[in-house]
């Protein structure tokens, strides 16, 4: 996809920047003070959470995909462990405190400018509050394999469908 936005000048100097091939690839670069700009991926994490057999889900309030249902996630701030972004945006989303228990899929792909190019998707399980949907979601609940409304994201559609195929963790290869 590129660069989501389009570097114009230099952020260590100020100067217009130019595209020059450097490192193997056509990258943004200072010809004053000879920063170069490296697009670094967005990686987001999402939180897995299954009880009684049902997954927790959130309906999204705001765009993209909005009014798709989708797992508890968030980017990850620069000074963040990724399991405690999908812990912190679980409590933010739905009220609910989790305790990550493993990395179950990593995610490749961004699917939109805004959007992560990386998804760390960890299985966890509540420990306290309360299912109250927060923050940038309008509803959250718990599905059972066949009750799944539609979803958003590339990232949660691989993850659901493999658990709905009783093999969360070991995604079809038709979506890889």
């Amino acid at each position: 996809m590129g660069d989501p936005i389009p570097l114009r000048f230099c952020p260590a100097c100020g100067a217009p920047i130019e595209r020059r091939f450097v490192y193997g690839r056509d990258r943004p670069v200072c010809p004053s003070c000879g920063y170069i700009h490296f697009v670094d991926p967005k990686v987001a994490a999402a939180a897995f959470v299954e009880q009684g057999g049902q997954v927790l889900l959130v309906r999204r309030a705001v765009s993209p995909e909005k009014g798709r249902w989708t797992l508890p996630a968030g980017f990850v701030e620069a000074d963040e462990d990724p399991a405690a972004t999908a812990a912190r945006e679980c409590l933010e989303e739905t009220g609910l405190e989790i305790e990550v228990q493993d990395l179950m899929e990593i995610v490749p792909g961004r699917e939109h400018p805004r959007g992560a190019s990386i998804v760390l998707v960890y299985r966890a399980r509540v420990v306290a509050g309360r299912l109250q949907p927060q923050d940038d979601v309008d509803q959250a609940g718990f599905f059972s394999p066949d009750e799944v409304p539609p979803l958003a994201f590339k990232a949660t559609r691989r993850v659901i469908t493999a658990w709905q195929s009783g093999s969360p963790g070991s995604l079809p290869d038709a979506d890889r």
